[in-house]
């Protein structure tokens, strides 16, 4: 049957049929062969089945006959729209490989300002999937255009907008260089695929032309490099993995600064509340498993990892009794103090929990900034200082369970001490300006001097301070809440989350201060 627009309309469906051909089959072919999927693959996998609504599928280049009718069309190699993840509403945007390596020179970058637009506009959670440089194409479009231009990074009005507003998430999904790691740096939480994706400022010829360094993309910007420089939030094995941390990541969150989080079932620890009792050992250099506490504290399956870079200093997403909470702890097998990165962890875990209105616990086992000729060429004492500052500013309720150490002005800030903030210690807790191990020889220094048996005379010490340093002489004087039995550690938080939720509700609406990456 013959329509008035049937003309029209049928040319709609095939210039949405070239749209699916990406970038043709032979470059869809390389994709495949370098262990990557394609933009709309990845779309499938990642959305709820069948609710992405893309926008300007149409977009391209088209090749015209001399008649001037439409032969075919290039699509533009960024894809947008909205979709849902687990039932929620969200906003994607995604970068098409297999055309011009992802370049701007084969996009039409007003797709990708109102793919962040749009998240904003609908108060969506957004999700870029960044594949390519992303920014403003190769030296050959100066010869093209005939002229050059002062850069100003597309759209990134609504990118630092959108920071302090909904839930961001980027994806390295292959190499991502230039405006596109500005992209992937401009989020909440970011992923790379360990021997797939690598990401880096300028590529291996920029930057042997720079610098002289000879360096292939994995050397240049792969795993090994990000592991530990704090510019990407978690490392995954493929892709499967890294569409997961998205989904994982997003479910903890709500849909903007304007909603409290989402509160589901609990869901009982996956390990038995007994074993608290024996966690930590009497000797104070022993470590002990932070996973043991993180699995008997929290919802089962709910533990999750986020800023990955920061060695001992644990930080991460969780559920106490369905409630999310953003977790700060020490990993004593990765070390007592807090290093610089793991610093720069905490900064990032407090800022979107602040953000985003989810209550903070700490397991504080903190024996103070790091210190040492490293750490002060990094800057320790600043970056240590930056996370306290965090800790303060941040209005969310807080709690703390004191697992061991606390000393230094590490310890003293992991949470802000100078408003109330619920408090127990466990019977292992140990704490003070310094550690008496690394003070006694420097305090009783002239005594031991003039001792004819120091090492007898240093025990002595340690015997009387051992005494003084009881958490017990510490609770007669109200210097911490309560001395608490590690096994009701879930119990006694379980209901102060649900205090703390009562809260939270009068807290939703944009952070106190812009929310940076």
């Amino acid at each position: 049957m013959s329509h008035v627009w049937s003309d029209e309309i049928d040319e709609i469906s095939r210039r949405q049929r070239f749209a699916e051909l990406l970038g043709g089959e032979d470059k869809i072919r390389r994709q495949h062969e370098n262990g990557r999927s394609t933009v709309r693959e990845r779309i499938v996998d990642l959305l709820d089945d069948g609710s992405f609504e893309e926008v300007g599928a149409l977009a391209g280049f088209a090749t015209r006959a001399d008649d001037g009718s439409t032969v075919s069309v290039m699509p533009a190699n960024f894809v947008f729209g909205l979709g849902e993840i687990d039932g929620r509403r969200v906003a994607l945007g995604a970068d098409d490989f297999t055309i011009r390596g992802g370049a701007a020179d084969a996009s039409i970058m007003a797709k990708q300002v109102d793919s962040e637009r749009m998240a904003g506009a609908l108060r969506a959670p957004l999700v870029r999937l960044v594949e390519g440089t992303g920014g403003g194409g190769s030296v050959r479009m100066i010869e093209d255009a005939g002229y050059t231009y002062v850069p100003a990074n597309p759209g990134w009005d609504a990118l630092v907008e959108n920071l302090s507003l909904v839930p961001v998430v980027a994806a390295c999904m292959g190499p991502v260089a230039g405006l596109g790691a500005g992209r992937v740096a401009m989020s909440h939480f970011s992923v790379l695929i360990e021997g797939i994706s690598q990401m880096f400022v300028a590529g291996p010829p920029v930057v042997k032309h720079a610098t002289g360094e000879t360096l292939d993309k994995e050397q240049l910007g792969g795993a090994e490099v990000h592991r530990r420089s704090g510019a990407i939030d978690r490392i995954v094995p493929d892709e499967k993995a890294a569409l997961q941390a998205v989904r994982d990541f997003l479910s903890y969150l709500p849909s903007s600064v304007h909603d409290v989080p989402p509160v589901i079932a609990g869901i009982e620890p996956t390990t038995s509340s007994e074993g608290l009792a024996d966690v930590v050992p009497r000797n104070r250099r022993q470590p002990y498993r932070l996973r043991t506490i993180l699995d008997a504290i929290f919802d089962g399956g709910s533990n999750f990892e986020y800023a990955g870079f920061g060695a001992s200093v644990y930080t991460g997403l969780a559920r106490l009794d369905g409630h999310p909470v953003g977790v700060i702890a020490t990993d004593p097998y990765k070390g007592a103090t807090m290093t610089p990165n793991g610093a720069d962890a905490m900064t990032r875990l407090i800022d979107l929990c602040e953000t985003f209105h989810l209550p903070i616990v700490s397991l504080t086992d903190q024996s103070g900034m790091q210190i040492g000729l490293a750490a002060e060429k990094s800057a320790s004492i600043r970056r240590g200082a930056r996370a306290v500052v965090a800790a303060y500013q941040a209005r969310v309720p807080m709690a703390e369970i004191i697992v061991r150490r606390v000393f230094g002005v590490g310890g003293a800030g992991q949470v802000n001490r100078h408003r109330f903030n619920r408090q127990w210690a466990w019977p292992s807790g140990d704490w003070g300006s310094l550690p008496v191990e690394g003070g006694v020889e420097a305090a009783y220094r002239a005594d031991l001097e003039a001792s004819d048996d120091p090492e007898a005379m240093m025990k002595e010490i340690h015997d009387r301070l051992e005494v003084s340093r009881s958490p017990f002489r510490t609770a007669e004087r109200y210097g911490v809440q309560d001395l608490i039995d590690p096994r009701r550690s879930r119990e006694l938080l379980t209901r102060w989350v649900r205090d703390a939720y009562r809260v939270v509700p009068e807290q939703v609406g944009p952070p106190s201060f812009g929310t940076r990456p």
